[in-house]
Order: C-alpha cells, then sequence, then structure tokens
C-alpha cells in the first residue's frame, strides 16, 4: 500500500486555506481534510514492513511544538509549475522530529529518498502546463499574497496515512496516530 508520515492540518486553519484557493480560483485545491504537511514519504510498502515501521515509530518521544506557515510558493518538475504550496516557517523542533522519523524508518528496514526536508503544505496542484489566465492568476496571487502569515498551531502527533490514488486525486486514510490517543 501507498502511504506517507505526515502531519494533518488542524480544522482552524482551513478557513483560511480556502481563502487563498479561492483567490487564486484555477488548479485543483486540495481537499481540507487531505491539507497534510509530508515528514516522510514511504511510497509503496507491504503489512510486515509497515508492522515494523509502527513498532518503530511508536516509540518516538514527541514533545508538543508550534509552527508557522508563511509564504507562498510553487513547486516545478522541469519546465512545468505542479503546486502551489504554502512554506513552514524553520523551526527546529520540526526537523528533529522529521530527522527521529527518518531514522526510525531506517531502523525498520525501509528505504527513503534522500533529499532534503523543505517542510510545506500543498494547497492547490495543477494538472497539464498552466494557460497564460492561469498564469497571470498565480502571478497575481504570489504578488499580492505571497507573504502571507498563517496562524501559529501546535503540533501534538502525527500520522501514518494510506493514499489512495483515484481520478478525483488522492483521498487519505489515517492507520494510526502517534502518540497513540489514549482510551
Amino acid at each position: 500500500m501507498r502511504v506517507f508520515v505526515g502531519i494533518l492540518l488542524p480544522e482552524a486553519l482551513w478557513g483560511a486555506v480556502a481563502a487563498l484557493q479561492g483567490a487564486l480560483g484555477c488548479g485543483r485545491p486540495v481537499a481540507e481534510e487531505a491539507l497534510h504537511l509530508t515528514l516522510a514519504y514511504l511510497g509503496e510498502v507491504d503489512l510486515p514492513d509497515l508492522e515494523r515501521l509502527h513498532e518503530e515509530i511508536s516509540a518516538l518521544p514527541l514533545a508538543p511544538f508550534e509552527v508557522v506557515m508563511a509564504g507562498l510558493d510553487v513547486i516545478e518538475a522541469g519546465d512545468r509549475t505542479r503546486a502551489l504550496v504554502l512554506r513552514l516557517r524553520p523551526s527546529p523542533a520540526l526537523e528533529a522530529l522529521q530527522a527521529k522519523l527518518v531514522q526510525a524508518v531506517r531502523r525498520a528496514g525501509l528505504d527513503l529518498e534522500r533529499r532534503r526536508f523543505r517542510p510545506h503544505v500543498t494547497i492547490v496542484r495543477f494538472g497539464k502546463a498552466l494557460g497564460e489566465t492561469q498564469a497571470a492568476r498565480l502571478g497575481h496571487l504570489l504578488e499580492s499574497r505571497g507573504d502571507v502569515v498563517l496562524p501559529a498551531w501546535r503540533v501534538t502527533g502525527f500520522s501514518l496515512i494510506r493514499s489512495h490514488l483515484g481520478r478525483e486525486g488522492a483521498q487519505y486514510e489515517v492507520l494510526a496516530d502517534y502518540p497513540e490517543p489514549l482510551r
């Protein structure tokens, strides 16, 4: 199954993100319940590996911390704009959590692509090449709202998430939360 470890955006920030998506008025807005910060993309993982991973990341300590999304940016692939994202301000606590998570993934025997962690939340995806109108809208939003700062949010955990790819885009299913909620 296709999985990643991430932090889901709290509902309190959904409205602010929706306002940015609406101001752009093009592309495919990411659904509110799918807004997230990816800590580690694992790709296809079989059940035994997933169980080992669960054991490793269940043991990770997590002291709550705050993060702030500040600034719009685009992700490009070659000559194509793929997504509009909200960047996160530097956070030593977030970077430490991500580094511990990478170590736990490797202890579980899983491979990760070696790439620099650039924390962001994707808010709009673009399909094919942007048309002239879309490019103009994107340019206007970046110019007028590119320095947007959203309220800080308190991170108290993260999730192991399964991604189901479909015609409408990815649908996410939380497989486990860390730390596990008290029952």
